[in-house]
C-alpha cells in the first residue's frame, strides 16, 4: 500500500510523491524561544518526529528542518523586562528546549537555522520581492508585500481577498498601500537590536524567516512543510505568497498541520495562562507517556489534556511494555503450534501497522496493531512460552515501538538488591496459598503492590515486576 498524506492545501489525502525519488525534504515551523516551552511545543516536534521517523522506516531519506524565531518583539519584550541581552535570553531557551527534547526521544533535526542568522538571504530575497513588484519600501523603513498582487492569496486558508478587505480598518497613519500588506522588514524602533539594509536598520518580519530559511536549506520547492494549525492563517498563508512570488514556482507538495493541545477545553498557550512546561512534564511523567498521548489522539485532531488521560496514558504504557517482561518461571515451551499462531500474529500486526501508518499517519491504528501484538505474547507467555519464544514477538513490538519512537524502558536497570527478599515473599504466600489463608496471602499482594511491586499469578507459578 502506498502513503497517503492529508494535505490542508488541498483539503484531502494524497498519494505520497516526493520531488526526488527516496528523498523527503521537510520543513518544520519551529519555536519562538522568549520563554519556557510547553508540552503545546512537544506536541508538534512529537508529531514531526514520528512523521519523520515512519518515513524513514519505510525507505526515505529525510532531511529535516526546523527552525527558530531568536529576534521578535516578544523575545525583545522579555528580555527588556528581564534586564537582559536578547540573544542571550534567546540563547538560553534554544539550549533549554534541545535538551527537553532529547528528554522526550525528539530525534535532532538535520539543520536547526536560526533567523539572526540568515540575514543575507532574507535581505536578497525581500529585493527580490521588490524588482518583482511584490514588495516595496514605505516611507518609516519598513518593507511591504502587496497581498493584492498575489492572485492565489487565500488558498491555503480558504479566505477570500474580498472579505478580508471588507473587514479591515487603515489607521491613520499606516504606511501600507493597503491594511492587508504584512511586514517582511521592520524599521527598529530606540533601543532594539538592528541589522543593516538597504531601506533602514531593522530587523525582518516573522513570515520571510521562514521563506528564506527553507530556499537556504532546502531550496526553492519541498515536500513538506509543517506546523500547528494556528499557523495556516496567516503565518503560512504568507509564506506562500512570499516564496511563490520569488521563486515562481510551487512551494510545497504537502501542507501537514497537527491540532493543538488543549487544557480544559481551551488551547494551551502563554497568553491564557494555561500551561504545563515541558520541564514540569518530565519531572512528573515518562516521555513516552506524551508521546503515547499524542499517538493515540491522531495528529490532525487537538488533544485535551487532563489528569485523566496522563493517568489513562500511562496504563497503556504500562500494557505495551508488559509484553516485554520474561518468561513465567519453569515455563515448559509452547510447543510447535503454539509457536506458528505467535509467529502468525507477528506478521499480522506488522502488516496492519504499515496499512495504518500509510493511511495518513493513523497512530491511533498503529498503536491497536501493537496492542493485538502485546495480548499475543502476553497469551504465549501464561500459556508457558520460554524466553526464546517469545523474543521474536518481543523484537517485533520494540522494532515497531521504536517507529513511533516509545523507548519501551522496562524493569532492566532498576535497583535489584530487593529481588531476594520479593522472591522469598512469593515463596511464603504460595506456602499459605496452599494452606488456604487467603487473608494472609492477600496482605502480601497487597503491601507489595504498595511498595510498586506487581504479582502476576498463572498456572505456571507466579512472577513479579515493578510497577511502571
Amino acid at each position: 500500500m502506498a502513503i497517503k498524506l492529508y494535505s490542508t492545501l488541498s483539503r484531502k489525502k494524497e498519494l505520497f510523491e516526493t520531488i526526488e525519488p527516496g528523498k523527503v525534504r521537510m520543513y518544520v515551523c519551529g519555536v519562538t524561544v522568549y520563554n519556557k516551552a510547553h508540552i503545546g511545543h512537544a506536541m508538534f516536534a512529537l508529531v514531526f518526529d514520528i512523521l519523520r521517523r515512519y518515513l524513514t522506516y519505510r525507505g526515505y531519506e529525510v532531511r529535516q528542518v526546523i527552525n527558530f524565531t531568536d529576534v521578535d518583539d516578544k523575545i525583545i519584550n522579555r528580555a527588556n523586562q528581564m534586564g537582559m541581552d536578547p540573544f542571550v535570553l534567546a540563547q538560553n531557551y534554544i539550549t533549554e528546549f534541545q535538551a527537553q527534547i532529547a528528554a522526550l526521544n525528539i530525534l535532532p533535526a538535520t539543520v536547526n537555522p536560526r533567523a539572526t542568522q540568515e540575514m543575507p538571504q532574507i535581505i536578497r530575497m525581500i529585493e527580490g520581492l521588490i524588482e518583482k513588484g511584490y514588495a516595496y519600501p514605505a516611507s518609516n523603513g519598513d518593507v511591504y508585500f502587496r497581498v493584492n498582487k498575489d492572485e492565489d492569496y487565500g488558498r491555503l486558508s480558504g479566505r477570500k481577498l474580498e472579505d478580508m478587505q471588507s473587514g479591515s480598518r487603515i489607521e491613520i497613519e499606516e504606511a501600507k498601500e493597503s491594511p492587508l500588506d504584512f511586514a517582511l522588514w521592520k524599521a527598529a524602533k530606540a533601543g532594539e537590536p538592528f541589522w543593516e539594509s538597504p531601506w533602514s536598520q531593522g530587523r525582518p518580519g516573522w513570515h520571510i524567516e521562514c521563506s528564506a530559511m527553507n530556499l537556504s536549506h532546502l531550496g526553492e520547492q519541498i515536500d513538506i512543510h509543517g506546523g500547528g494549525n494556528d499557523l495556516i492563517f496567516p503565518h503560512h498563508e504568507n509564506e506562500i505568497a512570499q516564496s511563490e512570488s520569488y521563486t515562481g514556482k510551487s512551494f510545497a507538495r504537502y501542507w501537514v498541520h497537527n491540532g493543538m493541545l488543549q487544557f480544559g477545553g481551551e488551547k494551551m498557550s502563554k497568553s491564557l495562562g494555561n500551561l504545563v512546561t515541558i520541564e514540569e512534564f518530565l519531572t512528573k511523567h515518562d516521555g513516552d507517556v506524551l508521546r503515547m498521548m499524542v499517538l493515540n489522539s491522531g495528529y490532525r485532531n487537538p488533544l485535551t489534556y487532563t489528569d485523566e488521560v496522563v493517568e489513562q496514558t500511562e496504563r497503556a504504557l504500562d500494557r505495551l511494555k508488559s509484553a516485554l517482561r520474561p518468561a513465567l518461571p519453569g515455563a515448559k515451551g509452547l510447543g510447535e503450534e503454539g509457536r506458528q499462531a505467535l509467529a502468525r500474529q507477528g506478521e499480522a500486526s506488522k502488516a496492519s501497522f504499515i496499512e495504518a501508518m500509510d493511511d495518513d499517519l493513523n497512530t491511533s491504528g498503529g498503536l491497536a496493531a501493537l496492542f493485538e501484538l502485546v495480548r499475543a505474547i502476553n497469551q504465549a507467555r501464561a500459556d508457558g512460552a520460554t524466553e526464546a519464544e517469545l523474543a521474536a514477538g518481543q523484537a517485533l513490538l520494540r522494532e515497531l515501538g521504536a517507529v513511533f519512537g516509545l523507548r519501551l524502558i522496562t524493569d532492566e536497570g532498576k535497583p535489584q538488591a530487593a529481588a531476594p527478599f520479593i522472591e522469598l515473599l512469593i515463596e511464603i504466600r504460595a506456602e499459605m496459598r496452599k494452606q488456604k489463608l487467603w487473608a494472609m496471602s492477600d496482605l502480601i499482594r497487597n503491601r507489595l503492590t504498595e511498595l510498586g511491586v506487581t504479582l502476576e499469578d498463572s498456572k505456571e507459578g507466579t512472577g513479579w515486576r515493578y510497577q511502571e
